[in-house]
């Protein structure tokens, strides 16, 4: 399956980018983690792709699904 992905990752002296389809373009550059996280969050819920949200490591830390995940939670009730 081939699916749709937003990754914020760290974007040295231009401090966070947001970038689309497994980092073949840059959507933004935000100053902050924090301001490219929330970005980044408005572009894959707009766009149902999976949030990717990186460390300065590079190291995934907080992926998310915004309407197409492979494996959805099951319901609870």
């Amino acid at each position: 399956m081939n699916r749709k992905e937003t990754h914020v990752v760290p974007a040295g002296n231009k401090g966070w980018a947001v970038e689309k389809d497994h980092h073949q373009r840059v959507t933004s550059y935000h100053p902050t983690k924090a301001e490219a996280v929330k970005a980044g969050r408005e572009i894959s819920k707009n766009q149902n792709t999976e949030l990717i949200i990186h460390g300065r490591n590079g190291r995934i830390q907080n992926p998310d699904s915004h309407g197409n995940d492979p494996c959805p939670p099951k319901d609870t009730k």
